[in-house]
Formats: C-alpha cells, sequence, structure tokens
C-alpha cells in the first residue's frame, strides 16, 4: 500500500522556471540538502526539514545556466555548467561564482551525472560521456560525435550496476527513438530501436527507468495515456549491431491522452511508479502512485494550481512545481502484496489512526521500542490498556477546553487553559497545536476576541514553531503586540524573512511605548523574565558604570526595552538573499535609527571585550557586522542622502579604518613573535649561542 502526506512549500519565492519548469533538483552530500537549478543564472541549495534556503549562487547578468547543478560526492563541491561549455566547480564557503574554478570545453554538455560511489560523469549533447577528472586534466580535449546527425538527446539516467557507472540515455530523430547504454569506463555503447507497440505515429513525452538484475526496465508514458515498458540488456555481446526493441504495456490509460496536457513519470521502487497529470479529461491535475505489479491505483492528491510536468524522487520526497512554488510531497510505499494492491490490508491499529489528532506526538514513540517476539505480546496488550485509560482521562478534558475556545470569555479560557497546562506532560504535544489553532480561528472570526495571555502560555511550552501557527505572527503584528513577537522571534527557528522585517519595522515606529511595555510583568522583556534577578538589576549595572565612559562611548540611541526587541532580531535566522528585498521597504528614519543602534554596538563591541549589552543574549560582533552590511546593501542610496546616517557612515568608516590598521600591527607583532619561537627551538636543538635582531616595524 502508499501513501501521500501532506505537501509543503520548500520554497516561497517565485522560482525562474520559465515555460518549461525548473532544470532541475539534485542531492547534496548531506542528508536533507537539495540544489535546486532554474532556467536563468540560480542555483539554490535547500534543507527540505527546516523549509529554508542555506545558499544561493548566480552567475553574471549575460549568462545562462544550461545544466542542473549537482554534487561531488567524492569532494563535497558543487558543479555547473552554463552557456553550454563553461564549467565551474565551487564549495558553500564560495561566494562569488566569478571567482570560482573555472573551465571551458570543447563540445556542448547535455548533463553531468554523479551518484554516490563514483565520481561525476559528463555526457555531451553529441553522446560522448567523460569522467569529470579526466576532462578536467585537459579540458579541450576531442569529444567524438556518438549520435547520428538530427538526433537529439530527450532523456537520460545514470545507475550504478555491479560497482560499474551506467549511463543511458533516449535520443529522438524524426519521431522515431533510440536507447544508447554504456558502461563508462569501458566507453563502449550499444544502440538500440525502441518499437512502441503497432503504433508507429506514437509520441514518448516521459521516460523513466531502473535496473533488475541484468536488465534495465525502460518505461514510456506515451500520447494515448498508458505506460509501455522495455527491457535493455545491460550487457550486449554485439555492440555495433543496432538492436530493435519491441515494448509491451505495462498500464493502461493511467493519464489523459497527452497530447495536450503535462505530464510526468518516474519510478519509485520496482512495484510502483508516480504519474503526474490528469487521470480524466474533465479531472485537475494529479499526482498518483500505481502498483505496476498489480495494476493498481494506490493513492492521488490533486494539484489544482497546476504543474510544469516535472517530477523529481529522492529517499521518500517528491519534488514538483506546484503553480510558481517547488513542492515537495512525502510518501510511503510498502512492500507490494495482493491484499495491499486490493486496500485489504488489515492494520491492527485501524482505531488508533482513526483518533489520531492534526498535530503528532513524536515523543510517544519512544516507549515502543523492539523486543523478543513472546514478550512483545505482553507489553502490547499492557501499553494498549494504559493508552486507553490514558485516553479516557485526557480526550473529555482537551475536547472540553476546544469547546470552551469556540464559546467562552477570554477570562474564562484562560482559567481552563491555566488548569489544563498545570498537569502538562509530553502526552500533551499533540493537543498544544488543535488548541492554538482553535484560538487563532476565532480572532479572525472575532476581530474584538484577542486572548494574549492564552497565547502567550501556549507559546511558552515551547512546542509551536512558525510552520505550525503562520497566523499567530501575523495577528500579533496587526495588535502591535511586541512582546508576543520577540517571544516568536527567540523561540520559532523557521520565520520567513518578510515576517522577520515586518517586526523590524514595528519594533522601530513610534507606536512602541515603553508603558505598552510594563503592561505584562510576567512576559519575557529584554530576552529574560522580571523574575530573573539580572532584568531587574539591569538598569542598576548600567548606571553603576564609571563616569569616564560616556566621554568614550557613544550613549545608546534607544531604550533598554526596545534594544532587546532589536537583538531578537539579531539573533533570528535569515537567508540575505531573500532578506535584502524586504529590507528595502523600512523608511528612512528608522534605518537612520536602527543604523545608529548598531553603530551604538559595535562601538561597545570593539573597546570592551567582555561587553554589558541589553539582554541576557547579547548580539555577537559578526551578527552585528552581518546587519550593518545588510541594511547598507539594501539602503545605501537613501543613507547617502540623510545628513544624520551620512555622518553615521562616515565615523563608522574611519573607526574601521582605524582599527583594520590597528590589527594589522598586531598582525606584523605575531608574526614576530613565531619568528622568535622558532628561534628559540632551534637555539635548544644545536645548543649554540647567537645573537639575532629583528625589526618589528
Amino acid at each position: 500500500m502508499a501513501a501521500l502526506e501532506e505537501e509543503f512549500t520548500l520554497s516561497t519565492v517565485v522560482l525562474n522556471a520559465g515555460p518549461d519548469g525548473l532544470l532541475g533538483v539534485e542531492p547534496s552530500n548531506k542528508t536533507d540538502q537539495f540544489l535546486v537549478t532554474d532556467r536563468g543564472r540560480t542555483v539554490v541549495l535547500y534543507k527540505v526539514s527546516d523549509q529554508k534556503p542555506l545558499g544561493s549562487w548566480s552567475v553574471k547578468q549575460g549568462q545562462t545556466i544550461t545544466c542542473p547543478a549537482v554534487c561531488n560526492f567524492q569532494t563535497g563541491e558543487y558543479i555547473v555548467v552554463h552557456d553550454n561549455k563553461v564549467l565551474r566547480i565551487w564549495n558553500n564557503e564560495d561566494v562569488n561564482l566569478e571567482k570560482v574554478f573555472k573551465a571551458t570545453l570543447s563540445a556542448e554538455v547535455y548533463r553531468i551525472h554523479s551518484i554516490q560511489g563514483t565520481e561525476p560523469w559528463v555526457l555531451f549533447k553529441e553522446g560522448a560521456v567523460r569522467g569529470l577528472e579526466a576532462l578536467l586534466a585537459e579540458p579541450q580535449q576531442k569529444i567524438e560525435t556518438v549520435i547520428s546527425d538530427g538526433e537529439v538527446i530527450k532523456w537520460t539516467k545514470f545507475f550504478m550496476v555491479y560497482r560499474h557507472p551506467t549511463v543511458i540515455f533516449v535520443t529522438e530523430k524524426h519521431g522515431k527513438y533510440f536507447a544508447y547504454v554504456q558502461m563508462c569506463k569501458s566507453y563502449n555503447f550499444t544502440k538500440y530501436t525502441l518499437i512502441l507497440g503497432q503504433e508507429e505515429k506514437s509520441i514518448i513525452p516521459n521516460f523513466t527507468a531502473h535496473v533488475d538484475r541484468k536488465f534495465i526496465c525502460l518505461m514510456s508514458l506515451c500520447c494515448d495515456g498508458c505506460i509501455y515498458e522495455t527491457l535493455i540488456p545491460i550487457y550486449s555481446s554485439d555492440t555495433a549491431k543496432d538492436h530493435r526493441l519491441v515494448s509491451s504495456l505495462l498500464l493502461k490509460t493511467v493519464v489523459t491522452g497527452t497530447t495536450g496536457n503535462v505530464v510526468g513519470l518516474t519510478t519509485l521502487d520496482s512495484d510502483h511508479v508516480a504519474v503526474l497529470g490528469p487521470p480524466l479529461p474533465i479531472s485537475k491535475e494529479c499526482i498518483s502512485i500505481w502498483n505496476i505489479k498489480f495494476q493498481t491505483l494506490q493513492t492521488s492528491k490533486e494539484l489544482p494550481q497546476g504543474t510544469s510536468g516535472q517530477l523529481w524522487y529522492y529517499g521518500e520526497h517528491l519534488f514538483m512545481l506546484h503553480g510558481k512554488f517547488l513542492t515537495v510531497i512525502p510518501y510511503k510505499c510498502e512492500v507490494s502484496s495482493l491484499a495491499g494492491a486490493l486496500g485489504k490490508l488489515k492494520h491492527d491499529q485501524n482505531q488508533d489512526i482513526q483518533s489520531m489528532p492534526h498535530f503528532a506526538n513524536w515523543e510517544t514513540s519512544q516507549e515502543f521500542e523492539l523486543g523478543s517476539y513472546n514478550s512483545e505480546q505482553s507489553r502490547k496488550m499492557l501499553r494498549r490498556k494504559k493508552m486507553e485509560t490514558h485516553l479516557q482521562s485526557e480526550g473529555p478534558a482537551s475536547e472540553q477546553l476546544l469547546s470552551v475556545i469556540k464559546k467562552a470569555s477570554e477570562k474564562h479560557i484562560e482559567v481552563e487553559l491555566r488548569k489544563f497546562l498545570a498537569k502538562w506532560t509530553p502526552d500533551f504535544h499533540s493537543i498544544i497545536g488543535d488548541l492554538i489553532t482553535g484560538l487563532l480561528g476565532r480572532c479572525k472570526a472575532d476581530p474584538s476576541f484577542y486572548p494574549r495571555n492564552c497565547l502567550m502560555q501556549l507559546i511558552q511550552t515551547r512546542v509551536l514553531s512558525y510552520s505550525l501557527c503562520p497566523g499567530l505572527m501575523e495577528i500579533a503584528l496587526e495588535q502591535t503586540d511586541v512582546q508576543m513577537l520577540q517571544l516568536c522571534l527567540q523561540q520559532f527557528p523557521d520565520i520567513p524573512e518578510s515576517v522577520t522585517c515586518a517586526c523590524l519595522k514595528v519594533f522601530l515606529s513610534d507606536t512602541v511605548q515603553d508603558e505598552k511595555m510594563e503592561e505584562q510583568p510576567k512576559i519575557l522583556q529584554n530576552g529574560f523574565s522580571r523574575e530573573d534577578s539580572s532584568c531587574s538589576n539591569c538598569n542598576q549595572e548600567l548606571n553603576k558604570k564609571p563616569q569616564g565612559a560616556s566621554n568614550t562611548t557613544t550613549s545608546c540611541p534607544v531604550t533598554l526595552k526596545r534594544a532587546a526587541l532589536l537583538n531578537a532580531i539579531l539573533h533570528s535566522a535569515y537567508s540575505e538573499t531573500f532578506l535584502l528585498s524586504h529590507l528595502k521597504d523600512i523608511p528612512a528614519k528608522h534605518i537612520t535609527l536602527f543604523l545608529q543602534y548598531l553603530y551604538f554596538l559595535y562601538l561597545k563591541c570593539s573597546g570592551n571585550a567582555t561587553m554589558t549589552l541589553p539582554g541576557i543574549h547579547p548580539p555577537t560582533l559578526s551578527q552585528i557586522m552581518d546587519w550593518i552590511c545588510l541594511l547598507l546593501d539594501a539602503n545605501f542610496t537613501v543613507v547617502l542622502m540623510i545628513p544624520e546616517a551620512k555622518r553615521l557612515l562616515i565615523n563608522l568608516y574611519k573607526f574601521v579604518k582605524s582599527q583594520i590598521s590597528v590589527y594589522s600591527e598586531l598582525n606584523k607583532i605575531e608574526v614576530s613573535f613565531r619568528e622568535l619561537q622558532k628561534l628559540n627551538q632551534e637555539k635548544k636543538n644545536r645548543d649554540l649561542y647567537s645573537i639575532e635582531v629583528l625589526e618589528l616595524f
């Protein structure tokens, strides 16, 4: 039995996919990280579990990426080809692709293949294949032509067959299709002519393949909506002969006739295939999983915003363009059996699955550990009884609280929620999400309803994240609730850059008053609770500084409470590529105020190694400098037009210049001491006396 889980958007930014979709999605050398290449100039590295980009690289204006970026699993470096012949190699530390390794090849590249266990292999448009190491040793080497004139490569895939890298690609010429198979290290091709049943005019828009013992099972999705299978031998005794292979019908009418529709096909395992396309002429596009062993549809999911017809799968994730955004759908395929294919597979926990809450509790899975078969049966019975009694006591309380949230007053909800959280255990993880969803749903339906204290209590359980309740920060921004925004910034690791900038605008705006910050004494302020002794003594510590300190350092341009809010911004996670566009929308006077505060922090960090900055978690020097650079990159023209900001920029320039000079001199002294130490060691080794004169400056 196969199942498609809830999809999620990997990229919230519209990708430059073009009418033909993306160039490709390829795995990285690290688990859960993937390279996404658009049809323009950009390669983005994503981490699927965080749903956020880790890095982005672009070729310069006028250049175009023509081959999907891949990862060299042997070195951890990334490889891409732009303008058909120019090859670039870089790693995570590189920022500018113009400054990384470059090699210009003698022939146009169709695709670079890279998988675990071997070096990357380059497939050229003329059909030749070269290993990356041999190609880099002589980039301008002559590349032979394998395919005939007029043949165009339509699809390719790479396998490891008995530890031998093997490539297969399909070409088209005048409506006829050919398959080429090569064991890469032998440089011998075998050519096959594909014959699709009796329909000579059939169009084959999509291919997929997998290895089954000594054969490559090539599947093709044709214009009649059927999937055909062709068995191609990996080893052929006569490589010079043009073999003819007849395809057989594998699945009938899995999608509507593909003449005018965008479809996709990929193999999940030896028994399951995923198909992208409308199953009926009047239906919407959908993703479906078929069991090819028993000819049955296992599951499907509608995609109302349409797709590009491209489908990739790695591990247990399907990647596709849904509308204009890259979407990931986790899936699971069980071992194929007749009962599972017919949907008659029996599960021991059907009743538990039906009563499963919207937010799963992952911690309870730790209780179910494997043991011997005999002891496991008794453990199952005991656990089932415990769970039944626990659910009987827990279920009514949570359901009652959800009903209270729908109708009761804010004060009554707060009292009931406090009682509910007083007996909080790890088993309640799955209920917190339902509670926050219920509260936010009522807030949207009734604008006058804003249970602030209840929301703060739920946030402080440290169970929530932005992806679980995106409406929470939206409501907090509407209410200008700075304490709630500060708490969310401190605890949510997945906040989008647009929301971070929206919080920054609120923190810098004139609507944030000191009196408003003091309304809730129990709320986290300045990064921690007022009950903490360090918080209550914060003002006293700053006031106890020597009077001379005010003469050497600039006074803080904002209050301590506003500084704590800005510190939460400095600690937040972000991607520079996606943050810069939002920073341009901040008003000029707020940019000036933020730069003044960052300049104040920079002076304190530079003047005192054991700095005393506002908050229990002061920002680091690198964080301060990163944000200064981000603000200047996004608003440099605006800063130059404002006199106050311009003077600030000049002072910052002079201060940084003086520090560079100091660090340069310190570096010279360090080198001199190293030389002295080296000479001292040499003296000990040779037991000789000598006089050495060193010029330090």
